[in-house]
């Protein structure tokens, strides 16, 4: 079941991130949150009107999604940058292409244009549901980041939400 994260998720959630952190390449974070971290990051989405989503079975949060501004400058507004996670008993099974799809119907409804995906280049498996999805490669970063004792190079992939609509008409 895809449905909106509550703060009663959060204990699922952070174990989904810190795994990530401590096993992965997916963040390129190094040291471990604690709740305190994701209940602030979970406030901060709420208060922007920004979804999150979780992956649930048998009462379980197996998989959690979430999008937030892709830079801090008015002329970014309509673009975000999402995340997606999947526990690491549940990968492979389809949980982020469902995760994923309910999140750019969010971000549609949401009048955003642009989805934005920064994927640490070897992953393939995130690099090919992106593809699945709709998104394009439009940058490829070279040695921008270090984790595990090697560089990481970061792959940018973004996806046109409403392809041809034209700017808002906004006042001045």
């Amino acid at each position: 079941m895809i449905r909106d994260a509550t703060e009663r998720d959060l204990p699922g959630i952070c174990a989904i991130y810190n795994d990530a952190v401590l096993n992965t390449t997916a963040i390129w974070n190094e040291q471990p949150v604690d709740l305190a971290n994701r209940q602030a990051w979970f406030e901060a989405r709420r208060a922007q009107r920004y979804p999150i989503l979780v992956a649930e079975e048998q009462g379980e949060v197996v998989g959690y999604a979430s999008f937030g501004d892709w830079r801090p400058f008015e002329g970014f507004r309509y673009s975000v940058e999402h995340s997606v996670y999947i526990r690491n008993d549940q990968r492979g099974k389809g949980l982020g292409a469902r995760l994923m799809q309910v999140l750019i119907e969010r971000a549609r409804e949401g009048g955003k244009y642009v989805m934005v995906a920064a994927i640490e280049s070897g992953n393939q498996a995130s690099i090919h549901l992106h593809e699945r999805l709709g998104f394009t490669t439009t940058g490829q970063m070279p040695q921008v980041g270090i984790k595990f004792g090697r560089w990481l190079d970061l792959t940018f992939m973004q996806l046109a939400l409403n392809p041809g609509a034209e700017p808002p008409q906004e006042s001045a």
